[in-house]
């Protein structure tokens, strides 16, 4: 065997090296994302390091969203990750997800745009085709569902109005706002952009559900039409 290459296994770490012993002494907050999906793994396959195994895994996805979005049979595709991984995987996700929105005080409350791009900028940002999101906001602009409503090319007329406001109004929302990426990572809205905020605030201000605001996720950057003045009516003057 290569030793240059070789790595030990947990067992085989000194034990204030390994995950479940810093958790305890430390506290979740102090692992890396790789070490708290490790101990969700538990073993590698063959006596492989299971870090090396989580790390491969973030790797292949692009990160933590990234393995949220994936299917079932994506990750069960990954070499060392069966159906009994995926399963622990998958319900540590969940839990995660419904802790968020266990009670109102945990919702994230939106205050601006980089609110926004905080919240889904690093899942949008990796995602290989268009997508399109709604979130939706209560009288205080705390988010209680983002809602993934198209996936492919968007233009004004694939849209439909009704689809963007019908959760909205079934669930008495106070406000929405919308997003989309660009999967070139260049997040500059284009003339459809534009015109299709354009007819959702016009569609939110007829139904009493502001549109609030339009932002596009790109690579590492994001714009907000409502900054721009793209799509919405100029601000009054004070």
């Amino acid at each position: 065997m290569d030793e240059t290459k070789y790595s030990p296994t947990i067992k085989e770490m000194p034990e204030g090296e390994r995950p479940r012993e810093r958790l305890q002494h430390y506290g979740a907050q102090a692992l890396s994302t790789a070490e708290l999906l490790a101990i969700i793994l538990r073993t590698g396959v063959g006596g492989a390091n299971v870090i090396h195994l989580a790390e491969h895994l973030l790797s292949h996805f692009d990160g933590l969203p990234g393995i949220a979005q994936a299917t079932f049979e994506e990750l069960c595709q990954v070499k060392g990750i069966g159906p009994a991984k995926v399963t622990q995987i998958k319900a540590a996700l969940e839990l995660g997800r419904r802790l968020l929105v266990a009670s109102p005080e945990s919702k994230p409350v939106i205050h601006s745009p980089m609110d926004v791009a905080n919240l889904i900028g690093s899942e949008m940002a990796f995602l290989p085709q268009e997508e399109f999101w709604v979130l939706h906001l209560d009288v205080k602009n705390r988010v209680w569902r983002v809602q993934r409503l198209y996936r492919g090319s968007l233009t004004q007329a694939r849209v439909r109005v009704g689809e963007v406001f019908r959760e909205a109004i079934r669930s008495n929302a106070a406000a929405i706002i919308v997003a989309h990426n660009h999967p070139s990572g260049d997040p500059t809205p284009s003339p459809q952009d534009v015109a299709l905020t354009r007819m959702l605030v016009d569609a939110g201000k007829l139904l009493e559900i502001p549109v609030l605001d339009h932002v596009i996720i790109g690579m590492g950057r994001w714009v907000s039409l409502k900054e721009r003045g793209l799509g919405f009516p100029p601000e009054p003057v004070k």
